[in-house]
């Protein structure tokens, strides 16, 4: 939640192709913003903000979410 849910934004499609972004309510594979009128109410990221997913992306549970960070398996971690 916060500045962390900007980043998809700032990724060159270079660095984007290299990168799994993972939201903590359970998506993996965030995308940026959806374009106006493209947006769909379901699919949100933590902070009730609309999202898209990248070609591959896959959801589960936050539980499951927390369990992939709090178990190592995430790499990096960008807290706001």
């Amino acid at each position: 939640i916060g500045m962390p849910t900007l980043i998809p934004q700032f990724l060159s499609p270079e660095v984007a192709s290299h990168l799994w972004l993972q939201s903590e309510n359970g998506i993996l594979g965030v995308g940026p913003y959806p374009l106006v009128g493209e947006e769909d109410a379901d699919l949100i990221n933590a902070g009730k903000e609309t999202v898209t997913m990248i070609d591959g992306a896959s959801l589960f549970s936050s539980s499951e979410s927390f369990a992939m960070i709090r178990g190592g398996h995430v790499h990096i971690s960008i807290l706001g």
